[in-house]
Order: structure tokens, then C-alpha cells, then sequence
């Protein structure tokens, strides 16, 4: 009979030893080579006839090893799920089991030793000593102005004048780049990109009035552009936003198209174009309308940050302790790709705060008893379909809707992508609703500020 002990190397780490006597493994090794001697293909015998002696001679030995390593196996199996042993991954066998031990011809007792990672049993801070924000951003005259410009511009008519008449014109330009002697620079920058004239500095804008198609102009990025209309051409021109060069580098812009967007006009055409669900009918519900989106927008961001905000209050406020030894090893050893020490120990932080936040989801799921069903798979699927297909309405029990749901439930990959997107989701619910919050009225540039100083603080 199969023996097992088990005792503590370390803090959450565990080492186990199974022990597999002769009465253990030894039926089952006769009966598969039984099996295999009844179907194995030996050129001269018939199908199932092949002595036992000539299949014990060629195979034996590995059969006899398998048995053997497929009975610890099976023993460790049981022993964990008897004594209900909640561990990290799967146990690592120890460097001093050695399978060439395994003699067919001298059946013994075979021992194997497993180290193992113990899950913490941890609590979750008391909710009530933090208070999270939760920011409320109110659309004020100005931004609801800006949007229904912007409404109007994206469904107005584009014409093409001759030259540059004011900040309302489109350019198509082509960025650049030039050396200290005003030539292109070999290997240098040259991107094509699209900007309204409101987007340059005060002083370039003034340079663009009268210009028109393939006309030239050479200033620095500074002198063109500021604030976020600088970072946008940055980005796109693939610079760094803190390389302290940019500043200085000259660009030569070629001007390949003037445009000019006529504003749509605010009439029934307009509102029907820009809420084709709704039955708008005037100018003021119409606006109504816009600072409802507006204001919707901001109330997604807001969530957003709250959620964030619950995310590194659970992480940061739990204290749970870690098998940091055994992880390391697991880390480097029990994965398809071998890390070295020197990656395993870069990646750990990253590695144990994914860990951790996975511990916190799986108990606030399982004390909760929070569940994921198939109906709620089956329901994300639709509505990732719906926002996909850009269909705010539509009727989700239509044959076709149901093909494609039954199509994706067969998709491994997307259904555990869902499950844990609807637990997170879920468990943020629950979150939302026990942690205190205070509400705080705030403008949309403030509230920007806000979430970029967020994301430089946890990145």
C-alpha cells in the first residue's frame, strides 16, 4: 500500500513523498502489457499473437516505468484531493527523484518527492476605512457648443477652395524632415497627416492665410504646434513626447490639399443623421441630447477610475502571504519556455500582483457566491456581436444571432476570455456597492488631469 508524508520546507511550501510498494503497481503493469501484446503489430505474428516473453523484452521496461510513475502520480493525485490541499499550479518533482531507479526485473519500493506551493488563506481589508472618489462630470454651455460643432463639421459638406481663408480649413500636409542645411535629411522623417488650421500655434497660423496646394512651409515642430495638437503629430510621426530633441528639429510642410467643411445646417435632416434612433424635432432637444452623451461619456470614465481605483485598494490593502520559493522555481522550471534566474526575478513583482489580484477575485467570487454562467457567456457574446455591427437595437433571438452565439460557446478561447471579463465585471459590481464613496462634481479638464496623473502614478 502507497505511503505518503508530507512536511514544511518553507513558508507556504511543502514537500510530499510518495512511497509505491510492489502490490501498488504491479497488477496494473501485467494487465497493460497484456493489452499490449493484443494489439501490437510485430512484422511475422498474426495480430494478437505475439508472445508475452518477445513484447516484455522489446517494451517491457518502458511500460513498466510508466506503470510506475502513473501509480505516484495517481497516489499524489488522491492524497491532495483527500486532505483538500489548494496549490499553485502543479507540484514540481524535486531533483532527487530518479526514474532509471525503475527495474523491471527487481520490482521494489520506488519513492518520488514533489514539492508543492500552498494558496494563503488571507482577509480582505475593512471597506470602511477607505472612502474612493467618485468623480461626476457635468456638461457645461461651452461643451456642448464644441460637440455640436463637431457634429456639424463630421456630417457637413467638404469643398475644396483655392487657398487658406481661416482656422476652418483642412490640410492635408506631408511632414518633412530637414537638416542644418535646409535639404531633406537622409533617413529622416516624412509622414503625411491631416489638420485644421485651429490646431497650429497663433503666430503659424497667421503664415497659412492665402497659402494653397503645394505651397512649402519650414518651422520647427514648436513653432507650429503646443499643447495636445503637439503630442497628437508627435505620436504620429513616431517621436518620443519627452524626447528633449523634438523641439528642435526642423520640418519642412508641404501643403497637397486645402479643404473647407461646410457645417451642416441644424435642421431635421441633421438630428435624424446624428440620432437616427431618436425622434428629435428641435434645436433644444437636440442639445438635450448632446450633453446626455456628454455627460454619459464621463460617467463611463468615471466608473472606470473608480474601478481602478477598488482594483489597487484590494491589491495594495490585502495582505497575502506567497510561496515566493516555490513561485520562482515553478516560474523558471514548470513553464513550456525555461526563464533564467535573472528573468524569473524581473518578472516576479508583475507575476505575484497578477497572482494576487486572482486570489482576491477567486474569494470575493467564491465568499459572494458570485457565479458565471452559461446564460451570461451567451449574453456577452450577443453584445459583443451588437457593438461590433455598430446595431444599438436589434433583436438578439433572430436565427442568425443565435447561430453565431452557438458557434462561439464552441470556442474554448473565447469563452474563457469571457468568463473572467464577466467575473471581473461582476466582482467590480459587488465592489462598488461595499466600498464607501464620495461623490465630487468636476470639470472634464480636471478630471483629465486627474486620470493621466492616475496613469502615471501606477505605470
Amino acid at each position: 500500500m502507497a505511503t505518503i508524508t508530507r512536511e514544511n520546507i518553507g513558508l507556504l511550501n511543502e514537500k510530499i513523498v510518495v512511497k509505491v510498494a510492489k502490490d501498488d503497481y504491479i497488477s496494473s503493469f501485467e494487465k497493460t502489457l497484456k493489452n499490449y501484446s493484443k494489439t501490437a503489430n510485430i512484422p511475422g505474428f498474426r495480430k494478437g499473437m505475439v508472445p508475452s516473453g518477445m513484447i516484455k523484452k522489446m517494451h517491457g521496461q518502458a511500460v513498466f516505468t510508466d506503470e510506475v510513475l502513473r501509480t505516484v502520480e495517481k497516489e499524489l493525485s488522491n492524497y491532495m484531493a483527500n486532505e483538500k490541499l489548494e496549490i499553485f499550479a502543479q507540484p514540481l518533482p524535486l531533483p532527487e527523484n530518479d526514474a532509471r531507479s525503475i527495474d523491471m526485473n527487481n520490482p521494489a519500493e520506488y519513492a518520488f518527492a514533489f514539492e508543492v506551493g500552498l494558496k494563503p488563506h488571507f482577509d480582505l481589508p475593512d471597506f470602511n476605512k477607505e472612502i474612493a472618489k467618485r468623480y461626476k462630470v457635468i456638461a457645461d454651455d461651452e461643451m456642448v457648443e464644441k460637440e455640436v460643432e463637431r457634429l456639424q463639421m463630421r456630417h457637413g459638406k467638404m469643398t475644396e477652395p483655392e487657398t487658406v481663408t481661416g482656422d476652418d480649413n483642412v490640410l492635408n500636409v506631408s511632414f518633412i524632415e530637414m537638416d542644418d542645411q535646409g535639404n531633406e535629411k537622409e533617413g529622416g522623417i516624412r509622414k503625411d497627416n491631416s489638420l485644421l488650421v485651429k490646431y497650429f500655434t497663433e503666430s503659424f497660423r497667421q503664415q497659412l492665410i492665402g497659402k494653397k496646394k503645394d505651397d512649402v512651409l519650414t518651422a520647427t515642430l514648436s513653432d507650429m504646434l503646443t499643447g495636445k495638437e503637439k503630442e497628437w503629430v508627435l505620436q504620429d510621426l513616431g517621436i518620443e513626447l519627452h524626447d528633449a530633441s523634438a523641439d528642435n528639429k526642423n520640418f519642412r510642410m508641404l501643403i497637397t490639399k486645402v479643404g473647407l467643411v461646410e457645417k451642416a445646417a441644424l435642421d431635421d435632416a441633421f438630428f435624424k443623421t446624428s440620432y437616427p434612433q431618436s425622434n428629435i424635432a428641435d434645436e433644444t432637444s437636440f442639445r438635450s441630447a448632446v450633453k446626455e452623451d456628454i455627460e454619459k461619456y464621463w460617467e463611463g470614465q468615471s466608473r472606470n477610475h473608480l474601478q481602478h481605483e477598488i482594483y489597487h485598494l484590494l491589491v495594495e490593502h490585502t495582505h497575502i502571504d506567497f510561496p515566493e520559493s516555490f513561485l520562482k522555481k515553478w516560474m523558471q522550471n514548470g513553464t513550456e519556455a525555461p526563464k533564467s534566474q535573472q528573468e524569473v526575478e524581473a518578472e516576479y513583482p508583475v507575476f505575484v500582483n497578477q497572482l494576487k489580484w486572482t486570489l482576491i477575485t477567486d474569494k470575493i467570487m467564491r465568499d459572494q457566491s458570485i457565479e458565471v454562467g452559461a446564460e451570461d457567456i451567451k449574453s456577452f457574446a450577443r453584445k459583443q456581436l451588437t457593438g461590433y455591427m455598430g446595431m444599438n437595437t436589434v433583436d438578439t433571438e433572430q436565427p442568425w444571432m443565435n447561430d453565431y452565439v452557438t458557434k462561439m460557446m464552441q470556442d474554448k478561447k473565447f469563452v474563457e476570455d469571457a468568463f473572467h471579463r464577466i467575473q471581473t465585471e461582476k466582482v467590480f459590481e459587488w465592489a462598488e456597492k461595499n466600498v464607501p464613496t464620495e461623490e465630487k462634481v468636476i470639470s472634464a479638464d480636471e478630471f483629465a488631469s486627474i486620470l493621466k496623473e492616475h496613469e502615471h502614478h501606477h505605470h
